[in-house]
């Protein structure tokens, strides 16, 4: 999505953030936050300290009333509370996309859609045909290789890719975010055991009211932030306790809020922006500052038992799924997707896109993550070694995944680099395909 300009950003709607938070809400710095609080979950799961870290994760804080229960461990909130958040954004961005963004054209939103379910639906073949002779239950963990982490994968390449095509950021982009929302919407049809429908038909009342004050009085809460915090921010929690309650993961209360929250790029009374770009502007140094790492510090920490640990997990059927599906499977499924629609049929591919990057950026979509880790949490319980061998293949497809697609992608961004500086073209031109890919 193209970035508003310096101009706009000085009106009305946009608090400029503060050089912490404009650090943090970079794709490289937000993704080391997420690689540190990684790296320090398998540091305390795996010394001295692990009887502290599981305690804390597993306390219990909340409370039950009536029907509701609110009574959650560290863990779970930071799973069904803080991802909430990031979907929220997540929502946004895509609905941004397609209202006024790049996507908006069909033509060039079909190619993206369609390798995203290319790439949710060949991992989730090979995990399934290699744990056909897994123990009893480890079928369940299907869904794990089928979502892209979006902060992960646009770190990746933004850190490999300084001179990649602009429309591979946009294609990944867009890819990861229906990935992620195909990995959602499987949670609430295959991983709700107790589905409660009427605190789902109860979540219609805070929806339609947070539509209308955010539709209907849009340039009024432009002006009044707080105000708008004060009505958006309890309709909202409303929500997410009513999903949390109904059996449906309650992240998808997040995703379902964002696509109510209108888009409608520069207003007629001010360069000011819409209030998506608003509050995902004010969102999002939270969410990368401390919503994800802080679940990837609760869900990242397994014990694997040293090397043997390590090496038995390894060998299950488990792991080697989620491994062979995320790195393999999602390259063929991505890639394989984009090269039959394109041939096919008249959809076609941003001009400046060789199937050379297409690979690579395939690979950098395997690093699955934060929703993968999700997954893992709900297929299989907690002290099963299947639950811990799951965490295992995530994290180790993850790096895997991380490695090929820099051996891929950078020696394609230096052959760019190199193709600028001879033509002495810009960015944007290289993106409208003018001398983009001569080599390839």
């Amino acid at each position: 999505m193209t970035a508003p300009s310096n101009a706009v950003r000085e009106h009305g709607t946009y608090r400029t953030l503060r050089p912490a938070e404009a650090w943090v809400t970079r794709a490289i710095p937000g993704g080391a936050l997420l690689l540190l609080a990684t790296v320090l979950a398998l540091l305390f799961a795996n010394t001295p300290l692990s009887d502290l870290y599981f305690t804390v994760r597993d306390t219990h804080i909340g409370f039950t009333a009536g029907p509701l229960d609110l009574d959650l461990s560290i863990g779970h909130w930071a799973a069904d509370g803080l991802l909430a958040i990031f979907f929220f954004l997540a929502g946004l961005e895509l609905k941004q996309e397609f209202v006024v963004g790049d996507l908006h054209s069909p033509s060039k939103a079909l190619v993206p859609i369609a390798a995203a379910f290319g790439g949710v639906a060949i991992p989730a073949l090979l995990y399934t045909v290699i744990n056909l002779s897994g123990p009893a239950g480890s079928g369940h963990g299907w869904a794990i290789p089928a979502a892209t982490d979006i902060a992960f994968a646009v770190a990746i390449l933004a850190l490999l890719g300084s001179s990649l095509p602009p429309a591979l950021r946009t294609f990944l982009l867009t890819l990861a975010i229906v990935d992620d929302l195909i990995a959602i919407t499987i949670i609430a049809i295959f991983y709700t055991s107790d589905l409660r429908l009427w605190f789902l038909a109860l979540a219609v009342i805070p929806i339609g009211l947070f539509w209308w004050l955010t539709n209907k009085r849009e340039a009024w809460f432009k002006k009044h932030y707080w105000t708008a915090w004060a009505l958006l921010g309890p309709l909202a929690l409303i929500t997410w306790v009513l999903f949390l309650n109904s059996g449906v993961h309650a992240t998808i209360a997040g995703v379902v809020l964002a696509f109510m929250v209108p888009v409608r790029g520069i207003s007629d009374y001010g360069k000011q922006h819409s209030l998506s770009h608003t509050l995902e502007h004010r969102l999002r140094p939270f969410s990368s500052a401390l919503a994800v790492p802080l679940f990837a510090f609760f869900s990242a920490g397994v014990a694997v038992g040293g090397v043997s640990g390590l090496l038995n997990a390894w060998q299950s059927t488990v792991a080697l799924g989620i491994i062979v599906g995320l790195v393999i499977g999602k390259i063929l499924g991505i890639v394989g997707t984009s090269y039959l629609l394109t041939t096919f049929t008249k959809a076609r591919l941003d001009p400046s896109l060789k199937w050379a990057d297409m690979i690579g950026m395939a690979a950098v979509a395997g690093i699955g993550f934060t929703v993968s880790l999700l997954v893992s949490e709900l297929s299989f319980q907690v002290g099963d070694d299947m639950y811990d061998w799951a965490k295992v293949g995530v994290l180790t497809a993850s790096a895997l995944a991380a490695v090929l697609g820099a051996v891929i992608l950078v020696p394609r961004n230096r052959m760019y680099a190199r193709q600028q500086r001879e033509s002495g073209a810009t960015p944007d031109e290289y993106d409208r395909g003018a001398n983009w890919g001569a080599d390839g």
